[in-house]
């Protein structure tokens, strides 16, 4: 089996995207997807959607590079693999993988969906390493493909099992399905190896932030309670809960400087406490960190 690490040869061109028969299905097919993904296409030229479906499949798996394999199968030409495969409507396109079918769909999509299914199986396969594979993960997170990207983060795992950014990835789409329970469960068990790791410390950071999230009060009223009272620490403190909780992000790290600047021994430290809780959420480089972090330093060090 092919490694996550591991890219595999390059097919020639030609054996990219084939018209596949009865009889060269176990070779085209089965016998090829232990090296790489392949996607069968069961078509008909008297097909409407397969007409759009399948300049898509091709147009993907051509950009994906030898990295995943199209076979298409006309399916009057082949009446007895179409029925071993149980296909009942056309299009239907199924995905295999170290011989075992693996994904697959029935019906036309759009080609940004094709993409996808294309990009994942490359990513499943170890599409030329694991940066190649978590930044797909990454995109069906970000995309909102949470079933999709977890398991791509899961099969990098069972590559590698203690590869933190795949960890705290599969932990974020646990985040982002709303089972704020079952990623701190998941990163409560993380690897020691990778436990104090910055993904995972990230991935906590944002499970903390969808906790206070889901208890924020109402953004208008503690605005309301600041502007009347601009001392009103703790009003202040829970403003910058909601306007996080609404993905204001920087008027809440505003929000939280300011409180700083007011007091910062405030409730223990706890508008610094949060600020670095908002910083270690995001990106290392996020403009609102690196800007935030100034401006904190800046008042520490006046």
């Amino acid at each position: 089996m092919l490694g996550l690490g591991d890219t595999p040869a390059a097919p020639a061109p030609a054996d990219i995207i084939k018209d596949g028969t009865e009889a060269s299905f176990m070779a085209d097919v089965i016998d090829a997807s232990r090296e790489v993904p392949v996607i069968v296409d069961f078509w008909a030229t008297w097909c409407g959607p397969c007409k759009t479906l399948g300049p898509a499949l091709e147009s993907a798996v051509t950009a994906a590079k030898g990295k995943v394999r199209l076979v298409k199968i006309d399916v009057d030409r082949n009446q007895a693999i179409a029925a071993q495969m149980r296909v009942q409507s056309i299009p239907t396109v199924y995905a295999f993988f170290q011989g075992q079918p693996v994904d697959g769909f029935q019906g036309a999509l759009p080609p940004s969906d094709v993409k996808k299914f294309v990009d994942k199986l490359a990513a499943m396969a170890g599409d030329g390493g694991l940066a190649d594979a978590l930044a797909a993960a990454e995109d069906m997170l970000a995309q909102g493909a949470l079933a999709d990207a977890s398991e791509t983060f899961a099969a990098i795992l069972g590559e590698e099992p203690e590869n933190p950014a795949a960890y705290a990835g599969l932990a974020r789409t646990h985040l982002a399905a709303g089972n704020l329970d079952q990623a701190e469960a998941f990163l409560a068990a993380a690897p020691p190896a990778i436990a104090k790791s910055k993904d995972v410390e990230a991935a906590k950071a944002q499970l903390e932030l969808a906790r206070q999230a889901a208890n924020a009060g109402p953004e208008a009223e503690l605005r309301a309670a600041v502007q009347a009272d601009p001392n009103n620490h703790q009003a202040r403190f829970d403003l910058a809960i909601a306007l996080n909780a609404a993905g204001k992000v920087e008027e809440a790290v505003d929000e939280l400087l300011d409180l700083f600047r007011r007091d910062r021994e405030w409730n223990n430290g706890a508008a610094r406490t949060q600020l670095f809780t908002l910083f270690d959420a995001l990106k290392p480089q996020d403009p609102i960190v690196l800007k935030g972090r100034r401006r904190l330093s800046s008042m520490i060090f006046a």
